[in-house]
């Protein structure tokens, strides 16, 4: 948004409730059809201080919708899974502190709407899936779509110290240890969710696991994408159908 823009944005700090519901209705609906489904369902439910990001989740969505049946869209409204699960996306875009994650929720919507394959409740179940992941999480998860680096080389070089942070060897710093501890906790976080899965290490020769002496369990030796994890990043315009990466 330009300074332009932003310097015709309404002072929301103390006005009556009534005024700062037609001034979400105004900003979104400079957005011909996205905005005035917006305006429509989130009049009241959007803090005053995120009408930004609304507007520019409001240009995101906009892109996309035209690019469906907008009288199916519009008759999506009497649908009540529908209109939960818009509610929802409505709310993680005014907390959402990135363009790129305003451009998931866009695509979940989209998405949501075209499928034949999957209900809008089960749209919503995604979305709150996604609402527990932070954007570095959705890197480390679309980063595993791909077997080889070597194979997704942009996406590699662009996320290199998201997706491969400096190995915490003995001597590192405290600046290191810390982002390696970052980096394994949301890989077990991907984990616990079922977007990711662990692969253990076997011994060659036994082809037993082999024992962590550290942690006294099985050694992991990597992770891989699940098939919720692949669905997730579809839904988020991050995958084909083919589960082949997007960027």
């Amino acid at each position: 948004m330009n300074n332009e823009t932003k310097s015709h944005l309404p002072s929301l700090k103390s006005e009556p409730a009534d005024y700062v519901t037609s001034a979400v209705k105004a900003l979104v609906g400079a957005v011909p059809f996205a905005g005035s489904l917006l305006a429509e369902i989130a009049g009241t439910i959007i803090p005053n201080q995120r009408i930004e990001r609304l507007t520019k989740y409001a240009q995101e969505l906009e892109e996309r919708l035209l690019k469906l049946d907008q009288d199916f869209v519009r008759a999506q409204l009497s649908n009540e899974n529908f209109t939960d699960f818009f509610e929802e996306n409505i709310r993680q875009a005014a907390r959402s502190l990135t363009d790129e994650r305003r451009k998931y929720l866009a695509s979940a919507v989209a998405n949501g709407l075209s499928s034949e394959d999957i209900e809008f409740f089960e749209s919503k179940h995604l979305l709150r899936i996604l609402g527990e992941i932070n954007d570095a999480e959705v890197i480390i998860l679309r980063s595993h779509l791909v077997a080889t680096m070597g194979s997704d080389k942009e996406f590699f070089e662009k996320h290199r110290e998201i997706i491969m942070p400096e190995p915490a060897t003995f001597g590192a710093s405290q600046k290191v240890l810390d982002k390696s501890a970052l980096h394994k906790s949301y890989k077990e976080h991907l984990t616990s969710l079922g977007l990711l899965e662990r692969q253990y290490q076997t011994d060659a020769r036994t082809k037993g696991m082999v024992i962590d002496t550290f942690t006294g369990g099985p050694k992991i030796q990597g992770y891989r994408i699940t098939s919720l994890g692949q669905l997730l990043l579809r839904h988020i315009g991050l995958a084909n159908t083919k589960g082949e990466p997007i960027n």
